[in-house]
């Protein structure tokens, strides 16, 4: 892939030490900064708490890890700000959450020379500065996977070129064979693109209701609103869906990856002046007080290695595409294919870079306002 014009469940938790479990035992609880030396805790979504990835960074590094898994970014970053930041080193959570670290006072900025070898390897848009993860030109974290949502379509059934509008999600000719994904903004992103409306500045009242009546002609529409992703999967294999609306890449390179090259993910064209795909992006960020710097420094370059970013994309829950163009040259060619990567480009020209819409609360509301009369 050449990417040159361009510019993101289970606990598992490692026991501490049995030496620093009866120091603690003898003294009473520690504070963090007596434990940090060998211990650290560790926020993320699932996927990199891969026990390949953590246990070579703590054979490495003399660290124990322990997980605490997010499935909602927006909730990890409320925890994070209601005080719990004292409580972690790192954090692994969607890009925008992580750029709000900083100027939240709970992330610690990066400088950019710390990382310079790793920046050296990633693909060009995403080398230092990296616009998205800036705030007053001080780095809050590092890209870690990225994707795209567009309609996932399975050509058994139907066409690409069918999907290079969202049309068909109002088409009387496709009425109970198309899936939403109830994953948050992510189904409602695409619809208020598709209406002509860029979700990602302020919207007035006339706005938002516009936005409320797409929704309301794509319930009527739809077949099913799932959050489960394996019945979403399982759907669109069998062809009960046509489509799912909200998912991506994140939800469906897996498909590819267990040989269902009929899966696609794809961004329509532009309508109306405005890109119909959204990028979305991963990262990893350093909280604010760790008591070992230089160990979540150590965390985050390991993140972004090319043979861990490796793994990183090729996880049992999910396959998703990573910003080290090193990374790509460990890749296999049948990897390559389950990720899209010769798509890639494609996509991200087609796309806008995913940020938290100022009326968020207000589409999340509409949108269930919404669902709830079409049921």
């Amino acid at each position: 892939m050449t990417l040159k014009n361009m510019f993101s469940p289970n606990r598992r938790e490692f026991l501490l030490s049995a030496s620093a479990a009866a120091a603690a035992a003898g003294t009473g609880l520690m504070p963090r900064a007596a434990q940090a030396a060998t211990s650290m805790r560790y926020m993320c979504w699932e996927g990199y708490d891969k026990p390949s990835i953590i246990q070579s960074f703590e054979a490495a590094n003399d660290a124990t890890v322990s997980i605490d898994l997010i499935t909602d970014s927006a909730a990890g970053f409320a925890k994070l700000a209601a005080g719990g930041y004292r409580d972690f080193d790192v954090v692994s959570s969607d890009s925008p959450w992580i750029a709000r670290m900083g100027p939240a006072g709970i992330g610690e900025y990066l400088d950019d020379a710390d990382f310079a070898d790793a920046y050296a390897g990633f693909y060009p848009q995403f080398q230092a500065p990296f616009t998205p993860l800036q705030h007053d030109g001080k780095s809050t974290g590092l890209p870690t996977r990225w994707g795209w949502v567009g309609p996932t379509v399975n050509t058994k059934f139907d066409t690409l070129e069918t999907w290079s509008s969202y049309a068909p999600c109002f088409d009387p000719a496709y009425k109970d064979k198309i899936c939403v994904m109830d994953w948050g903004d992510w189904p409602i992103l695409p619809m208020a693109l598709y209406a002509g409306i860029d979700p990602y500045k302020e919207l007035d009242k006339a706005e938002l209701e516009e936005i409320r009546k797409v929704l309301r002609a794509l319930f009527k529409n739809t077949r099913a609103v799932v959050a489960d992703l394996s019945v979403a999967q399982k759907g669109l294999l069998d062809g009960s869906f046509r489509a799912l609306i909200g998912g991506g890449t994140y939800a469906t390179s897996v498909l590819r990856k267990d040989g269902h090259k009929e899966i696609m993910s794809i961004v329509p064209d532009k309508k109306d002046g405005l890109n119909q795909g959204i990028i979305w992006m991963e990262a990893t960020g350093i909280v604010k007080g760790t008591s070992d710097v230089e160990k979540a420094k150590a965390l985050v370059k390991h993140m972004v290695s090319p043979e861990v970013a490796v793994e990183l994309a090729w996880t049992d829950a999910t396959c998703n595409l990573v910003p080290s163009k090193n990374a790509e040259d460990v890749f296999t060619a049948e990897q390559k294919d389950a990720l899209q990567v010769d798509y890639a480009q494609t996509a991200w020209n087609g796309s806008h870079f995913h940020d938290v819409a100022p009326n968020i609360d207000d589409l999340l509301k509409i949108f269930q306002e919404e669902l709830a009369l079409s049921q």
